[in-house]
């Protein structure tokens, strides 16, 4: 791992010194291309594939008791031509060992009771399965095109639950990367051993999983997938308001504080199982409660199919944010399906579960309560907003964040301006996403391209705001209409795959029919950022001619803002493409016949690390 580091940091500072704009690969990189598995279209390649696996996963729990009991069966399939000797496990939960476990936090990793690959005994130590990555020797080599099954058995304690995952109070639980998995082998690095820190996030395979949660009786329980078996862990009349939300657009009280207090909400077993099924996803998570409120809804997201997802909403009933959150994410789900990514909402369900981490999960996300409902929409458009990056494009958040992070901060701009009006919606964005960085310091920036284990300075700004303005910049550059198809074209590409930078590169190239690797090669691979200088104006028979000097280097949009002395004032917008020739220098001609007085450049929402120099005033 530690060589691996090491190259990439000699390799994108090798970047920098290059003049030629050209898109440069890792060797791994450019070797799956050659080998045919990506192809320079955009497309993957004809020799494409990646891993499968089916999970059956029963868990259990008697809260106020921390003890998580689990079972899992893993069918495991290898589509890969290569022959498989052993299999990386995923242990995420071991996280919260830290990295240096002790006695005190020893308990709060994953223990694992028994483990058996095709009906043998495998070989596991607990006292070395301490981290995120565990390797397990196969006695027989997993052929290619063969498939293995996985028996395991393993329990730990929950931590406190102020991150991702853990006890939210004493009988509320979340639930998030909670079993063994097998993590992912792909065509460019072969098994996924970036180990886990808080700061990181995920790569997972597109699985079909079957979920059991057993839980005492008046627990409730939400996850991943549609549920089984609504009428017999619930009683008749919650079964039936249930029922009557997945058809209804307004909110639906399947579960109110005081029906809590009558405890007559589930079956009177004492313990009931609670069944969900999904597929074609890559992962599962789940919250449970005996006191948090359930409200539901659903929506249209597919007017061709008329197809419906249900909304769910689980929360204390002191937080007055949660209940508008059934409304809040309708009208994610809606704008989302209909607008950008215009895409139909992938998946029958989601729910917004209140914990304190403001993290996505397939079909789930974890908000904090907030005080502010415009900050709570706005965390809830975000974490919705990344169904599609990675849980539609199943892209590596652990190693190239800005191809999830970035999207779901673009996302969230366009939704708020639909949802806020557009000067709001900017302001914020420039305020939250923007500003730090640009006003902060520039020496040591990293190119976005860099992986994001690399990232030693800024790295949140290269996973969220500086990708989220090359999208922007490339959408004001192409048109909404060019935008869009370019869009449709990478996500028809990668949808329930594994894409990659230069397979995004590639699909935004073909689908829009335009040579963009100058713009790529100006976002991704440098280490500019936003500073303009407008150097002079100087008058002509039909105007102005303005000599602009990018003294930040972002190929960027602006206007520029005439001020005439008559007091009104023109705009005239210049998109990226007036520095295809040139991100260093150029030229820009302004139409007017009116006496002038000033002109300033305005980015906008590219906002400009230095004003002071981007105004000229005639003398």
């Amino acid at each position: 791992m530690l060589k691996s580091i090491s190259f990439f940091a000699i390799f994108f500072l090798a970047l920098l010194q290059t003049s030629a704009q050209t898109l440069t690969m890792p060797p791994e990189i450019k070797q799956a291309y050659e080998k045919g598995t990506r192809a320079e279209n955009g497309k993957p390649g004809k020799k494409y594939w990646e891993n499968h696996g089916r999970y059956n996963i029963s868990v259990s729990m008697a809260p106020p008791n921390k003890t998580i009991s689990g079972v899992e069966d893993i069918t495991y399939f290898n589509n890969s031509p290569d022959t498989l000797r052993s299999l990386n496990m995923k242990l995420i939960v071991n996280v919260h060992r830290g990295r240096t476990p002790t006695a005190a936090n020893a308990a709060l990793g994953i223990m694992v009771d028994d483990i058996k690959i095709n009906g043998a005994k495998a070989d596991w130590d607990n006292d070395k399965g301490i981290t995120t990555n565990q390797m397990v020797d196969l006695k027989s080599p997993l052929m290619p095109h063969d498939s293995l099954k996985m028996n395991i058995k393993w329990h730990y304690q929950l931590s406190a639950g102020r991150g991702r995952d853990g006890a939210i109070d004493s009988t509320s639980y979340f639930l998030a990367y909670f079993y063994p998995r097998v993590s992912v082998y792909d065509d460019y690095k072969g098994w996924d051993v970036q180990p886990h820190t808080g700061g990181l996030e995920f790569y997972n395979d597109f699985n079909d999983y079957q979920l059991s949660v057993t839980v005492p009786k008046n627990y409730l329980v939400w996850a991943t997938g549609t549920l089984q078996n609504p009428g017999e862990v619930l009683q008749p009349e919650f079964a039936k308001r249930l029922q009557t939300s997945m058809t209804s657009d307004s909110t639906i009280h399947v579960a109110t504080a005081q029906d809590l207090a009558n405890k007559n909400i589930t079956a009177q077993n004492a313990t009931n199982t609670w069944e969900w099924t999904s597929t074609n996803i890559s992962d599962v998570t789940l919250g449970v409660s005996d006191h948090y409120n359930w409200d539901a809804a659903s929506v249209i997201v597919d007017d061709k199919a008329q197809r419906r997802t249900s909304i769910q909403a689980a929360f204390p009933d002191s937080s007055n944010d949660f209940h508008q959150y059934v409304k809040f994410a309708h009208n994610s789900l809606d704008w989302f399906s209909h607008n950008l990514p215009g895409i139909p909402y992938p998946f029958p369900k989601t729910t917004s579960f209140q914990g304190y981490a403001d993290m996505e999960y397939p079909m789930m996300v974890n908000d904090s309560h907030e005080k502010d409902l415009t900050f709570a929409q706005l965390v809830q458009d975000h974490e919705i907003a990344h169904t599609y990056f990675p849980f539609y494009m199943g892209t590596n958040e652990s190693r190239y964040a800005f191809m999830d992070e970035g999207w779901a901060t673009t996302f969230e701009l366009l939704i708020g301006t639909a949802e806020k009006g557009k000067k709001v919606a900017d302001e914020f964005y420039k305020q939250f996403r923007v500003n730090r960085w640009t006003h902060g310091p520039h020496e040591k920036e990293m190119p976005i391209i860099t992986p994001s284990p690399d990232v030693t300075f800024g790295g949140g700004n290269n996973a969220y705001g500086k990708p989220s303005l090359s999208y922007l910049a490339l959408k004001d550059m192409l048109g909404d209409e060019l935008f869009k198809k370019a869009l449709h074209t990478y996500m028809n590409n990668w949808n329930g795959k594994h894409p990659i930078p230069w397979d995004y590169f590639n699909s935004m190239k073909s689908g829009s029919g335009k040579k963009l690797d100058w713009f790529f090669y100006n976002w991704f691979y440098t280490p500019y950022y936003i500073d303009l200088n407008l150097e002079k104006a100087e008058k002509t028979s039909s105007g102005y001619t303005l000599s602009i000097k990018n003294i930040g280097g972002f190929a960027v949009p602006f206007d520029a803002i005439v001020t005439c002395v008559d007091g009104t004032t023109d705009s005239f917008h210049q998109t990226p493409i007036v520095w295809e020739k040139d991100q260093k220098a150029i030229s820009v001609k302004i139409k007017t016949s009116k006496d002038v007085k000033s002109i300033t450049l305005d980015g906008g929402i590219f906002v400009d690390a230095d004003m002071k120099n981007n105004t000229w005033t005639a003398n």
